[in-house]
């Protein structure tokens, strides 16, 4: 009997149905092996590129860790009169021991060396050890206290307050209006960017009339600005640009330092409404304008 005779029995449509099947079976069987055999050439080759990867990474680990000690925070020189609370404890102060250190300076009175600080605060040794190094005191305290200050204070640990006092030394003041770049940088917080801008707002007013300006530089540190104040004086008749308000342009009095241009143009308004602004009183009532350095202001004007 022959093997397809089988076939013989079903229609013509049945039969070529059947070989249809047949071939779909093969096709179907062929696909898979194909398949199958790029997915196991793929995991051959994805498994091999895994162990070039893994033979890298001890070394990206040890990369890794490296860079992980690099980004340990930097500890810039710093004055310890001026901790604040966040400051002293990320040093690892404790409470008690930034609060001793706040309540010594609301005396008004300085450290002047790491011996003093621990003295203060009460921090232990190590803490000091680790601190220590970082403290930049100002040039213009004086570092040298007489034994008998110094005594009268640190034998006081067992006593009920502070008796601390510093012993500034003498310093012959320069005029502020005739102070060079050299003269100025020699202030602590006073690097050559704020020494030339402070000249620039003296070359803007001619001269500085008052000491008391010194606190219009609000980028400047309290450091920065004591040291000015106690280094530098204003010498007698300072040689200001005078402003005369009833006949300045509008450019004119939006470059003076103490005015913006809301306050020029209101100035101009009022003028021409008045016909002459008679005195600084009249110019206070303006919008704006700063009140609370009236008697620097007037110094520079002219009605």
């Amino acid at each position: 009997m022959k093997p397809f005779n089988f076939l013989l029995q079903f229609t013509s449509g049945q039969r070529k149905g059947i070989v249809a099947l047949f071939f779909l079976v093969i096709l179907f069987q062929a696909g898979y092996f194909v398949i199958a055999s790029y997915d196991f050439k793929s995991k051959e080759k994805q498994s091999a590129e895994e162990k070039e990867w893994l033979a890298f990474q001890p070394e990206i680990d040890a990369l890794k860790s490296k860079k992980g000690d690099d980004k340990k925070d930097v500890i810039y020189p710093f004055n310890p009169n001026f901790i604040s609370d966040y400051k002293g404890y990320s040093l690892g102060m404790t409470v008690a021991e930034i609060d001793r250190l706040h309540a010594f300076r609301k005396t008004g009175k300085f450290i002047n060396s790491a011996a003093d600080f621990q003295v203060v605060t009460k921090v232990s040794d190590s803490l000091l050890a680790k601190m220590s190094p970082y403290f930049k005191f100002p040039d213009w305290v004086n570092k040298k206290q007489s034994a008998a200050k110094q005594d009268a204070y640190f034998s006081n640990e067992k006593g009920s307050g502070p008796t601390y006092s510093k012993e500034e030394k003498k310093v012959t003041q320069l005029d502020i209006n005739t102070a060079l770049e050299e003269d100025l940088v020699k202030i602590y917080g006073i690097g050559p960017s704020f020494a030339r801008k402070l000249l620039r707002r003296r070359a803007d007013l001619g001269a500085f009339a008052s000491m008391d300006q010194m606190d219009d530089f609000t980028d400047f540190s309290p450091e920065a600005v004591a040291g000015l104040r106690k280094n530098f004086k204003v010498g007698a008749a300072p040689d200001v640009n005078k402003i005369n308000v009833n006949t300045a342009s509008l450019q004119q009095l939006s470059r003076f330092p103490y005015f913006n241009r809301n306050i020029a143009k209101a100035i101009l308004t009022r003028r021409s409404m008045n016909g002459k602004i008679a005195g600084i009183e009249e110019l206070s009532k303006i919008n704006e304008f700063p009140v609370d350095k009236i008697k620097i202001i007037a110094l520079y004007l002219e009605f």
